[in-house]
Formats: structure tokens, C-alpha cells, sequence
């Protein structure tokens, strides 16, 4: 199951699996440059992981959940558009072994997050 970040990044609870949502990449653009970070990098929710930028503009992608990084996508290094056509499935960035499962319940449902974007 997804949940979600107030900062638009999706968290899948059952891959652990992390990739940003459909409205932040129609926020983004075209993405033509992904920078991943190292594989075994320890995060801390809610810091920097990754950077994406598009034609626009450069964005900062933020770990939902602290932990290891285990495995990044290596297809959207080489095929950036992936993020675009894709980034609830086939443009995840990276995957997170998560250290405290806690945070996980603080996360958005796909409903609240929806709500969130309502008001925007």
C-alpha cells in the first residue's frame, strides 16, 4: 500500500519502494537529470535524498521514512522521462529499508494526501 508525504514523496509499505507523486512531477516538468544517492546511504525522514531537475527547475526529493537506503532505480538515471511517464510504478527512485516503522503510520493515505492537494 502507498501512503504519502506532505512533500509529495510515496512511500510503498509493502517494497519499500519510494518515488514521488504524479502531482509533483506535473509540478516538475520535464525531469532530465536524476542524481541518486549511494546505495547503503542511512537517511532520516523528512532529509534530502536525491535531487530531480527538469527543464524548470531543480527539486529536492525528501526521505517519508528514516532508514537504509537498499537499491536505487537505475533506469531513471539513464531514461529521466521515466519519472514523468511513470512515477507511481516504473519511475521509483529508490528503496528504503525503513528503521523505524513508526513513521510509517504518520504518512497519508492516498485519501488525505488528495485532500492536501485540494487545498493547495
Amino acid at each position: 500500500m502507498k501512503k504519502y508525504a506532505k512533500t509529495h514523496e510515496w512511500f510503498d509499505t509493502e517494497t519499500g519502494l519510494v518515488g514521488i507523486s504524479n502531482h509533483a512531477q506535473e509540478q516538475l516538468g520535464d525531469i532530465v537529470f536524476v542524481d541518486l544517492p549511494q546505495v547503503g546511504k542511512e537517511v532520516k525522514k523528512g532529509e534530502v535524498i536525491l535531487s530531480l531537475e527538469s527543464v524548470k527547475a531543480a527539486g529536492d526529493i525528501y526521505a517519508p521514512v528514516s532508514g537504509k537506503i537498499v537499491e536505487v532505480n537505475e533506469k531513471v538515471s539513464a531514461t529521466p522521462e521515466l519519472v514523468n511517464q511513470d512515477p507511481e510504478g516504473e519511475g521509483w527512485l529508490v528503496k528504503i529499508e525503513p528503521t523505524n516503522p513508526s513513521e510509517i503510520e504518520e504518512l497519508l493515505t492516498e485519501e488525505e494526501y488528495k485532500k492536501i492537494l485540494e487545498g493547495e
